[in-house]
């Protein structure tokens, strides 16, 4: 009998935790307007997660002494390029950001908001998480030189953790220009991309005008979206197109005009696709687009499954914390993980299979370390940094990841 008593309440007990998340699940799905596209959701959270284990699989943080430098397995393992390919996915979350944006743009005025109204909302969602996280990097980094930290390991990890803070700039800037962009052809920032490519490798021209390409490299993607916004893109024929050009394009500049395989920075490197962004990367991003848009009716049919739309309304909710903080997530692990000396995979040097094997298992580390980077600032992201009103789980799974704020939309998340 006591044996009988001891055994029953634990399995009694994992019952309400899994029917308690299928309830949980069932209340935010019920609560989602059923004209929202969830295929924007699911493509806006595949992205940012790819960027996140993407820099966690490529990003090493060496102990040489007392001081971290940056290296990347990319450099002594070049056949592993094809990990940049799966998963650096920003063009996928321009494409997605420049889609969202221009139909709030266009909701927003048929509502009578006036761009200036517009725009400073979606801004401070952007700028309140980045104030907070720039302050608690320029006091860490203060922290750090004042407790010994050498000069070279400081500049190394605050040039990590500030790292996605390019990425939301060139972001703000464009949702800025959004009312100029929304008839805008992505064939005409592609042109300005080739010929700066063409200036500064083909002729010899200056290095500086690489960063003209930061504009328009992203310009590619986020007219893609306002292109998605006018019902351009709605057939297969297009999605194939993108994706089969640009994969050809890009396979075109790789093999015959000596344009790096990896899509993102190599430390060392004579040419970075990334930084700033190539033609290859731009072809690229266009055959990642192609093939997002052709994902877009399997993710519908897959967010039908509520938990499955449960949980990526939930990473929508948490998208910018998520972004901004799993870089330092990364580098809160390598320096405590110094306390027990240099561990493989996270202190040595990333030069074989056996640094691979061991970078695996510590990607459940820096997830654990980012969600609590999540509960410590997430409520900077949600409502604009103010404390949040308290709300049902559906009233906050709707506010995820915003699209155009229909009436129906706001009635959903007010409820």
């Amino acid at each position: 009998m006591r044996e009988t008593n001891t055994v029953r309440p634990r399995s009694r007990s994992l019952l309400p935790t899994r029917s308690g998340i299928r309830r949980a699940a069932g209340r935010i799905d019920a609560g989602t307007p059923p004209e929202r596209d969830r295929a924007v959701d699911a493509l806006r959270a595949l992205a940012i997660l790819g960027v996140v284990l993407g820099h966690w699989l490529v990003t090493a943080l060496v102990a040489d002494g007392g001081t971290l430098r940056a290296a990347s397995p990319l450099d002594p393992m070049p056949w592993l390029a094809p990990v940049s390919w799966a998963f650096q996915t920003l063009a996928v979350f321009f494409m997605v950001g420049g889609h969202v944006a221009t139909r709030s743009h266009a909701s927003a005025r048929a509502r009578g908001v006036t761009y200036g109204g517009w725009l400073r909302a979606r801004l401070t969602r952007l700028s309140v998480p980045v104030t907070a996280m720039t302050g608690v990097w320029a006091v860490a980094a203060v922290c750090l030189l004042l407790g010994g930290a050498s000069f070279t390991t400081v500049r190394t990890v605050v040039k990590l953790a500030l790292s996605p803070l390019w990425f939301l700039l060139v972001f703000a800037a464009l949702t800025a220009a959004t009312p100029l962009l929304v008839r805008l052809n992505p064939l005409w920032p592609l042109a300005v991309v080739l010929h700066v490519d063409l200036v500064r490798f083909g002729l010899g021209g200056p290095a500086w005008l690489g960063w003209i390409n930061v504009a328009a490299g992203w310009l590619v993607p986020y007219t893609l979206g306002a292109a998605w916004t006018r019902g351009e893109l709605e057939r297969r024929r297009a999605g194939r197109l993108l994706c089969g050009g640009g994969a050809v394009a890009t396979a075109v500049l790789v093999v015959w005009a000596g344009y790096p395989a990896s899509m993102v920075g190599v430390p060392g490197a004579a040419v970075s696709n990334l930084d700033p962004p190539t033609l290859a990367a731009v072809t690229f991003g266009l055959a990642q687009c192609g093939a997002a848009l052709l994902l877009r009716d399997r993710l519908r049919r897959a967010m039908r499954g509520p938990v499955a739309w449960a949980a990526v309304a939930l990473v929508n909710l948490s998208a910018m914390t998520v972004f901004l903080w799993h870089q330092t997530a990364l580098m809160a692990t390598t320096a405590t993980g110094l306390l027990a000396g240099r561990l493989p995979g996270l202190h040595t040097v990333p030069d074989g299979l056996d640094w691979v094997a061991a970078r695996l298992l510590w990607l459940p580390v820096f997830a654990a370390v980012l969600a609590v980077c999540r509960a410590a600032f997430h409520g900077f992201e949600s409502r604009g940094g103010r404390r949040p009103r308290q709300g049902s789980a559906p009233s906050r799974a709707v506010r995820a990841g915003r699209l155009p704020e229909t009436p129906e939309l706001r009635k959903a998340g007010r409820a």
